[in-house]
C-alpha cells in the first residue's frame, strides 16, 4: 500500500513537471513612465496587461521601466518581450536589437503628437532666438520630444545647446514642466500629450506654461516587441487584433488606457522613418 501511494504521488509530481513545462512563457510587458511616479504608472497599465493577457491566453507581467532609454535597452537585451515605448526610444531598440512595431497607440483618435519647448509667463522669452544665455532641460536622451527632436531643430538653427545656454539639464518631462512653471528653469522641451495631462490633472496651471515652439506631427508612441517574439506570426497577429479591439473595448472599460487614449492602429517600422532621418541626422543613429 505505501509502495503504491509512493508510485502515485510520484506520478502526480511528474504530471504536474510536465503540466508546467508546457505552459508558455509569461510575456514581459515594459511601459516607459507616463505618469508622474512608477506606481501611478503601474496602476495605469495594469488594465491594458490584464486584458491582452486574457485576449493572447497567456500571463502577461507588467513593469515599469522610468527611463526611454532603459526601456529600448530592455527590449534589446531580452529583458521585455512587449513594449509600449516612445518613437525615440523605439528606433534605437530596432536599430540596435531589431525590436518592431506592431501597433501605434491612438490619441484623440490620431496616431500623431508634437514636440514643444516651453518657458513661464515672467521669462520674456518669446521665441528660440530668446533662448541664449538661458536655462534649458530637455528629457533624457531615450526621449522622442524631450531630447532628440529639439535638438535636430536646434542643429538646424546652428545651435549647440551646451554653448548657446547658460545651464543645461536633463530630466523627466513631469520635471520640467513642474520647474518651468516654477521659474526654476527658463524652458525646456516637452510634448504636448504630456502638458495637457499635467494641467487636467491639476500638477501645473496652464497660464504659467507658455509655448514657444512646436515641431512637426511626430508618429506617436510605438507598442513594440523583441524580435524573437516577432518570429511567432501567429502570436503577433493575435496581439496586432487585440489591440485594435482596445478602441471598441474602451466602451466597456473606460479604464483600459489613459484619458484621450483611444485605442491602436496597426502600423510597421516605416511609419517611425521620420525620427529615424532625425536620428541620423543628429548622429544620434548611425547608418547601416
Amino acid at each position: 500500500m505505501k509502495l503504491f501511494a509512493r508510485l502515485l504521488t510520484l506520478l502526480t509530481l511528474s504530471f504536474a513537471a510536465i503540466t508546467a513545462s508546457a505552459q508558455p512563457t509569461p510575456l514581459k510587458l515594459g511601459v516607459g513612465l507616463f505618469q508622474p511616479d512608477r506606481e501611478r504608472n503601474d496602476a495605469t497599465y495594469r488594465p491594458l496587461a490584464q486584458y491582452l493577457e486574457a485576449q493572447l491566453g497567456r500571463k502577461v507581467e507588467l513593469r515599469t521601466v522610468d527611463s526611454w532609454e532603459g526601456l529600448a535597452k530592455s527590449l534589446a537585451n531580452g529583458e521585455t518581450d512587449l513594449a509600449l515605448m516612445g518613437p525615440w526610444g523605439y528606433v534605437l531598440a530596432h536599430h540596435a536589437a531589431r525590436a518592431q512595431v506592431v501597433s501605434t497607440i491612438l490619441y484623440d483618435g490620431k496616431p500623431e503628437y508634437f514636440a514643444l519647448m516651453i518657458t513661464h509667463p515672467d521669462s520674456g522669452i518669446k521665441t528660440v532666438a530668446d533662448l541664449k544665455g538661458k536655462t534649458f532641460a530637455f528629457g533624457d536622451k531615450g526621449s522622442t520630444s524631450g531630447y532628440l527632436i529639439p535638438l535636430h531643430y536646434f542643429m538646424t538653427q546652428g545651435i549647440d545647446p551646451e554653448t548657446y545656454f547658460s545651464k543645461v539639464l536633463y530630466t523627466k518631462h513631469q520635471a520640467i514642466e513642474t520647474q518651468v512653471a516654477a521659474g526654476q528653469l527658463d524652458a525646456g522641451a516637452d510634448y504636448n500629450r504630456n502638458r495637457n495631462a499635467m494641467i487636467e490633472q491639476g500638477l501645473i496651471k496652464a497660464e504659467r506654461s507658455k509655448i514657444i515652439w512646436q515641431s512637426a506631427p511626430l508618429p506617436n508612441d510605438a507598442f513594440a516587441v523583441s524580435e524573437a517574439l516577432f518570429k511567432d506570426k501567429a502570436l503577433v497577429a493575435r496581439l496586432q487584433a487585440a489591440l485594435v479591439g482596445v478602441g471598441e473595448q474602451l466602451k466597456k472599460q473606460p479604464n483600459l488606457l489613459p484619458a484621450h487614449y483611444t485605442g491602436f492602429v496597426t502600423t510597421d517600422n516605416s511609419f517611425y522613418k521620420p525620427i529615424r532621418d532625425a536620428g541620423l541626422a543628429t548622429g544620434k543613429l548611425s547608418a547601416q
